[in-house]
């Protein structure tokens, strides 16, 4: 069965052909990805790194930081190399590339102290990327905020480019990866495009059953002590606007050995009550507080996020960060849920 991929954005066509042209002779390329790099972030940049390879480039995947040990199955995830652990190398792979692809991000603030190296080097840089109000620092801009993952972009920029042969299932399981986590498992943010994409990698060889498997049944017990620590002890549910609001402290960071990975998806639980349409999850961190904010239906969090946290994101899923205590986030997003939604009846 054959199938089309629909209507990928014509305003891409230009920056395609340049991309095409600068992949034509081998290039010492660099991939990178955001600071706390998710599902999407490392299934982008293996995936592409991949195919790049197939093409005969010589390639390195750099992250900021250090990822979940939920990914560890992902082939090539420990050939990465994490600014964090490795500095002088990572900046090394920056400062000698002809080519540099940001993946996932926008803006060169997302990842950090090697932003200034990404901005100052001679290297062509390509930006992939579905998130609002791309920076205009990248040589060649592809941006598709329609699009469900940077993943499934990734797969339609290769297929444009003629090389859909070059995806094999290792190359496939990255990018379908990166789907399902961003989309959780296909419940919000898709469009038919999306599910075109999965069919196609599942006719390569795509296991979408252990894939699942791999991210979703192999958690640590203490992430499950951690969610009903959350479910139980900070939980709060905003009735009268239909939003649930959870939190987690320095102390909470300690008493449960919170780890890298360990709070994503938590968010997600509060959207199963009936009346909720936002939710947030805000994280006591070191030098900063974080929030992770998810809605249903028609109700933008984006908005929410960079209006008052120095955030954004897509309408259901954004974040942000502010410099603040924990107790004055919370209050401040509690004063501003009612400006986004009215009161439940």
């Amino acid at each position: 069965m054959t199938f089309k991929i629909l209507n990928f954005a014509a305003i891409m066509t230009e920056e395609l052909k340049e991309l095409k042209d600068l992949l034509i002779l081998p290039k010492e390329i660099a991939i990178i990805s955001h600071r706390n790099p998710d599902g999407d972030a490392i299934g982008s940049s293996l995936g592409l790194a991949g195919y790049l390879k197939n093409k005969h480039h010589n390639v390195n995947v750099v992250f900021p930081s250090e990822y979940s040990s939920t990914y560890e199955f992902v082939r090539g995830i420990q050939q990465s190399t994490i600014f964090d652990l490795e500095p002088d190398k990572a900046r090394k792979i920056i400062d000698r590339a002809d080519l540099i692809f940001c993946l996932d991000f926008s803006g060169l603030d997302r990842i950090d102290k090697l932003g200034e190296n990404v901005k100052f080097s001679k290297a062509k840089k390509v930006v992939i990327d579905h998130h609002l109000d791309p920076e205009p620092f990248p040589d060649i801009l592809i941006s598709d905020i329609e699009a469900s993952s940077t993943c499934e972009m990734i797969f339609q920029v290769i297929d444009q480019l003629g090389d859909r042969g070059k995806i094999d299932r290792y190359i496939g399981e990255s990018l379908f990866m990166g789907i399902i986590t961003d989309t959780g498992s296909f419940k919000y943010h898709t469009r038919p495009q999306t599910y075109e994409t999965a069919a196609i990698l599942k006719g390569i060889g795509v296991d979408d059953y252990g894939l699942n498997n791999k991210i979703y049944n192999a958690q640590k017990e203490r992430h499950l002590r951690l969610l009903g620590h959350c479910l139980a002890n900070r939980m709060e549910i905003l009735q009268d606007y239909g939003a649930g609001i959870m939190w987690l402290s320095k102390k909470d960071y300690q008493d449960f050995d919170i780890q890298r990975g360990d709070t994503e998806g938590i968010v997600n639980y509060m959207l199963m009550i009936e009346k909720v349409k936002i939710a947030a999850l805000i994280l006591e961190q070191p030098t900063i507080v974080k929030i992770s904010l998810r809605s249903k239906d028609d109700v933008s969090v984006q908005e929410i996020a960079q209006k008052h946290f120095n955030g954004g994101g897509h309408k259901n899923a954004a974040g942000g960060g502010v410099y603040a205590s924990l107790k004055d986030v919370i209050n401040r997003l509690k004063r501003v849920i009612p400006e986004h939604l009215p009161k439940v009846n």
